[in-house]
């Protein structure tokens, strides 16, 4: 198993221990109508090439698109959440923060860099609903989500075939998401612990100069995995 996913499920059985262990939980959440959350992030792409659009013949060398296969490398990031409760069981959430992956190859690409460098804001807006179940407060929610991709490179491995530049396009998918709140006591601060699931996509083109040489469609769809501090006021 990957070592990012075994240290975000140790943390995410650490929290719910911890929170057992301390003395004074109040009785029913803080009433404030505001909550941030400063989390530690573990993003975990599901990706891969949907389609081959096209490829431009005048480079033979991408010939070994004809049967890709890419991947990205996960990440741990930090990321800050914003969260206004318009009633005590219904909220409304945005997150902050910004991603970095790198895209290699595999199938007919095995071992390809293909892009060296993507920096990804996930700016994705849900709407929760908090089951009323006491103090802890499990949710789940849903909601829009704009991929924002800057930053990006093209990997070795295509700039040896003559590729210059790349774009990846920023798209609007959707994610759900489910998690708990633990409050510590009556005053404000709690624990915290989320996940969500994207569904979306992104269109590379690839450039020889100026001539688009290669368009790929790629899914994304990553686990985004969260645990961290919240305070609610």
């Amino acid at each position: 198993m990957n070592k990012t996913v075994c240290r975000m499920a140790g943390l995410c059985l650490a929290i719910p221990m911890l929170a057992a262990a301390v003395p004074a939980f109040a009785d029913t959440a803080p009433a404030g109508k505001w909550q941030i959350k400063l989390l530690a992030t573990a993003v975990l792409p599901d990706g891969k090439i949907s389609s081959v659009k096209s490829i431009d013949p005048s480079l033979a060398g991408m010939a070994a698109f004809s049967a890709p296969q890419t991947y990205a490398n996960n990440n741990v990031t930090p990321t800050l959440a914003i969260e206004y409760f318009a009633t005590p069981d219904i909220s409304i959430e945005t997150i902050a923060g910004v991603t970095a992956h790198h895209l290699t190859g595999s199938g007919s690409l095995n071992g390809a860099s293909v892009v060296s460098h993507i920096l990804i804001v996930p700016a994705t807006v849900t709407v929760k609903y908090h089951l009323p179940l006491g103090a802890i407060r499990p949710y789940v929610g849903v909601g829009p989500s704009l991929f924002i991709v800057m930053g990006e490179r093209p990997g070795a491995s295509v700039a040896g075939l003559g590729v210059s530049k790349v774009t990846l396009s920023s798209n609007l998918g959707v994610a759900a998401q489910a998690g708990v709140d633990i409050p510590i006591g009556k005053t404000g601060y709690g624990l915290s612990l989320d996940a969500k699931k994207y569904w979306v996509g992104t269109t590379a083109n690839f450039y020889a100069g100026s001539a688009d040489v290669l368009v790929t469609k790629h899914k994304l769809d990553p686990w985004v995995l969260s645990a961290g501090v919240s305070y609610r006021f």
